[in-house]
């Protein structure tokens, strides 16, 4: 079965997909990402999305992160659920 290849960003609520790899040429932004635990072969969860469609709630590593939608435009993903 092959997955579906697109940004984070794109994702429905209950989405699951493996982070392949951060489009990124702001280096800040990247580092705070790689803090944050997104990093290649991450799994990640679309939890919760606000009213307006921003920000994002997404689980990995066993906690919630809310991102905007803006920052998670760079982060390529496999969708596998």
């Amino acid at each position: 079965m092959e997955h579906k290849i697109c940004k984070l960003s794109e994702l429905k609520k209950g989405q699951i997909a493996k982070v392949l790899k951060l489009n990124n040429e702001n280096l800040e932004l990247r580092r705070r990402l790689f803090d944050m635990g997104i990093t290649r072969g991450v799994i990640v969860e679309i939890k919760k999305v606000a009213p307006l469609g921003d920000p994002i709630d997404i689980y990995l590593r066993g906690y919630e992160l809310c991102l905007r939608k803006k920052d998670m435009e760079c982060i390529e993903v496999e969708v596998i659920v």
